[in-house]
Parts: structure tokens; C-alpha cells; sequence
């Protein structure tokens, strides 16, 4: 049998684990990538007779691909926002 353990810490209002047996490591990760999961103090899987410390891994896994800056056009987004306006005004 294998599940998640995540650990959320509340602040002063305390901790939480929530352990799921039917979610998986895509679901972990989703859940991380969603906001679901905020202010994570640990994820542990539990396979068998072993814990394992993953929380980095998903926490890289879940990670947004973050787009350089040189790669936005701005201008195009200018004029698309500007073609957006057009389609919406009285004819």
C-alpha cells in the first residue's frame, strides 16, 4: 500500500496532515499546482514499511515553467487587447 502524507501548517491556528489513500502522486501534485495545498510543511509517501521525504520533488514538479521575458510580445498582446475592444462596440 502506498499513500501521501502533506502537512499543512496553519500558523497559530495549528497543523493538519491530510492523508488520502486513494490520491496519487499526479493528484498531489495537481492539488500543489492548484493553491489547493498552501504553506506545506512536508509531504511524505508511505510505500510499505518506508517513509520517504518528497516534499522537494513535488514541490519542483508542481512548479510553474516560468517564461523568460524576452520571449512576451508586448505589442502583440497591445493589439490583441485592442482588436478585443472592437469586436465589442456598437456598429
Amino acid at each position: 500500500m502506498q499513500y501521501f502524507v502533506v502537512m499543512i501548517d496553519y500558523g497559530r491556528r495549528g497543523r493538519e496532515a491530510i492523508v488520502d489513500p486513494e490520491i496519487t502522486r499526479r493528484g498531489v501534485v495537481s492539488r500543489v499546482t492548484s493553491g489547493e495545498y498552501q504553506n506545506i510543511s512536508f509531504i511524505h509517501e508511505i510505500a510499505e514499511n518506508s517513509v520517504e521525504d518528497v516534499t522537494e520533488a513535488i514541490l519542483a514538479e508542481a512548479a510553474l515553467p516560468q517564461v523568460p521575458p524576452e520571449e512576451v510580445d508586448l505589442q502583440a498582446i497591445r493589439l490583441d487587447h485592442a482588436r478585443d475592444l472592437r469586436k465589442h462596440e456598437k456598429a
